[in-house]
């Protein structure tokens, strides 16, 4: 084996170090939450590949944390689905090389259907092709893939990974997500059943200065 599993996990781990934090994540945190919680639009999230996963994750995060969001497959969007946009919406895409075929006509062509819609790009490319179309860049710092042939993605889609936590976590936190809140979204499974239980015991705690009794 060219690397030992020690050496994947650090190598991983030191990609997640060097993302940039030179980013302007709290910009963009205010640009998602001007669009989708004052304007009420959605965030639309798009990648192709084993990218378009990864986003398509991160969508169904920001769901379950309060804050609307779909996922975009950039190619079903030339077959209709890019319909999905509406007035107010924000698009974030998600490109390692920033020169992603169907990333850059998708942003074309939701520019054409509604011109100033926001667009947002997470990259490992400093100068990707859509650069002049972008509101907001976040760089991944382009790690290299612990992949031995460096091509199948899996460093760059950890990275991104964490980003999208990044955005979800300061988002929770700016519109002040509770636990009930987010028992409303969860009705079913384990999580459902383990936020319901932390609004019982918030519930069941004395406020401040009062006793249990009182």
């Amino acid at each position: 084996m060219k690397y030992s599993i020690r050496e994947i996990i650090e190598k991983e781990a030191e990609a997640i170090r060097n993302i940039p934090l030179s980013n302007d994540f709290s910009g963009v945190v205010e640009l998602i939450h001007h669009h989708v919680h004052e304007l009420k639009g959605k965030l639309i999230i798009s990648g192709m590949g084993k990218v378009g996963q990864i986003a398509e994750n991160i969508a169904t995060t920001f769901c379950s944390t309060g804050t609307p969001a779909i996922f975009l497959h950039p190619s079903e969007a030339q077959h209709g689905d890019l319909g999905i946009i509406q007035e107010n919406d924000i698009l974030l895409v998600i490109s390692n090389s920033g020169k992603t075929r169907e990333i850059i006509e998708l942003i074309d062509l939701a520019k054409i259907l509604y011109p100033s819609i926001p667009v947002i790009a997470i990259t490992g490319n400093e100068n990707p092709s859509f650069l002049n179309k972008l509101d907001y860049i976040i760089l991944t710092g382009n790690p290299k893939e612990v992949c031995p042939l460096d091509l199948t993605p899996t460093t760059t889609t950890t990275v991104m990974t964490v980003i999208g936590d990044i955005l979800v976590v300061m988002m929770m936190e700016k519109i002040k997500f509770t636990a009930s809140e987010y028992a409303k979204r969860h009705h079913s499974g384990y999580l459902g059943d383990k936020s319901r239980e932390q609004v019982k015991n918030l519930r069941k705690e004395p406020t401040h200065g009062a006793t249990a009794k009182e």
